[in-house]
């Protein structure tokens, strides 16, 4: 029996703890707001102003199993919607994320002390939200199961370094390098910790090479993807423009520099859209490039899956993600993708049939790809049924029959 945490209960998160407790895996769930189908909160949801309580909805199978610790995470809500950004400042302010992810590890520690492991064999957390439950996990001689969403910093470090000299009027998108060494020093004692790490994609792993301490046990199980569509409209017969789509924070990290650069070379024979929201402070480069393009800065994930099936191709250039969930999203909508080695891409795309890869931070690599689908039209929609067939052989439940049985198969001693 696992404890599992995790303070938004996001797609991923929820995944892990339905596979758990479906097949009475679960001891406990711990997160800070959720709602369940049919409950008041999630009444209150539908309110103006309260949708993201719907965001947090759970299935009603954890309902029994689920412990909430709110009141730091309302915080963060409610200052962000007032704009008391001392209050939600990085690592500093008092309703910030990392408050929220270091006050529920506290909670869960706590939780695991009070109980003293009856029944309990080990404890599932994510990253920066883990030092404190795997300490006390430790001392109750549990097992630690780690989760890396994205990858390790270390390598994000090495990996993004050369995006200052490439792109230097981009660098303050990229916000990634402000993290202090006192939480650098906290995600190196949570890999210390972990008796076995799961990571969504094989790039995410290999950047664990860069870790100076132990050798590492890790393993990958991608996510699932969303319900595919039944179909997808027709794509482009070439006398129209290639309707491309870009959804992702508005950072270099994201690639969005050589994704300007690119289709600005291809001039008329493509279009884009942009979905997302600017990162870090204001940057002239950034805001030049959003004037030619159609720019959306935020739209409910309905309508970000509906942007997906109303264009040809998502273009997602990313330098450095651990998954890249826009690329199973827009999968399932029956749109190719193109996208870089440095995410899931290599684990979900075969190259030419259902997506294509292309080299990170390679403008050239690029809008090579992109021209041959303006010379070859007809390609994409045969990588878009392509795609919808991959999206149904993976959905989340796979991710889930997966994750439970690696937990079950191969249980660690402590460490």
């Amino acid at each position: 029996m696992l404890v599992l945490s995790h303070p938004t209960g996001n797609a991923n998160s929820r995944a892990a703890a339905l596979a758990l407790a479906q097949r009475g895996q679960l001891a406990a769930f711990h997160t800070c707001i959720a709602t369940f189908p049919g409950s008041a909160l999630d009444h209150l949801g539908g309110l103006p102003g309260l949708r993201e309580l719907r965001r947090r909805e759970l299935p009603a199978a954890l309902r029994g199993l689920t412990h909430l610790w709110p009141w730091r995470e309302a915080g963060r809500l409610l200052a962000s919607r007032l704009r008391m950004h001392a209050w939600t400042a990085h690592e500093t302010g008092a309703f910030s994320v990392d408050a929220v992810y270091r006050s529920l590890d506290a909670h869960v520690a706590a939780a695991l002390r009070q109980r003293r492991g009856r029944g309990i064999t080990g404890v599932y957390a994510y990253e920066d939200g883990a030092q404190a439950s795997f300490e006390a996990a430790k001392a109750l001689g549990l097992a630690c199961y780690y989760d890396l969403p994205i990858g390790y910093w270390r390598a994000a470090r090495r990996l993004l370094a050369i995006e200052h000299e490439r792109w230097p009027e981009w660098a303050s998108t990229m916000t990634g390098f402000i993290d202090s060494d006192e939480k650098l020093a906290r995600k190196d004692r949570e890999l210390e910790l972990a008796d076995r790490i799961f990571v969504a994609s094989s790039f995410t792993k290999k950047t664990l090479e860069d870790f100076p301490g132990r050798r590492l046990q890790v393993e990958v199980i991608p996510y699932g993807f969303p319900p595919a569509a039944q179909s997808k409209p027709e794509g482009p017969d070439g006398r129209q423009p290639i309707r491309l789509l870009f959804v992702g924070g508005l950072s270099q990290r994201k690639g969005i520099a050589d994704l300007f650069a690119a289709v600005d070379a291809l001039g008329d024979a493509v279009q884009l859209t942009v979905v997302g929201g600017k990162a870090g402070p204001p940057n002239a480069a950034l805001d030049a490039a959003l004037q030619k393009h159609r720019w959306i800065p935020s739209l409910p994930h309905a309508e970000v899956l509906a942007q997906m099936r109303a264009h040809d191709v998502l273009v997602f250039p990313s330098l450095f993600e651990g998954f890249g969930l826009v690329i199973t999203e827009a999968m399932s909508q029956g749109t190719p993708v193109i996208t870089t080695d440095r995410t899931a891409g290599a684990d979900l795309i075969e190259h030419g049939r259902n997506g294509w890869l292309v080299e990170a931070g390679s403008t050239q690599s690029l809008r090579q790809a992109i021209e041959a689908l303006v010379a070859q039209p007809a390609q994409i929609a045969q990588a878009g049924e392509a795609a919808l067939a991959t999206a149904r052989q993976r959905p989340w439940a796979v991710y889930e029959q997966e994750l439970a049985a690696a937990l079950a198969a191969g249980r660690a001693a402590p460490a």
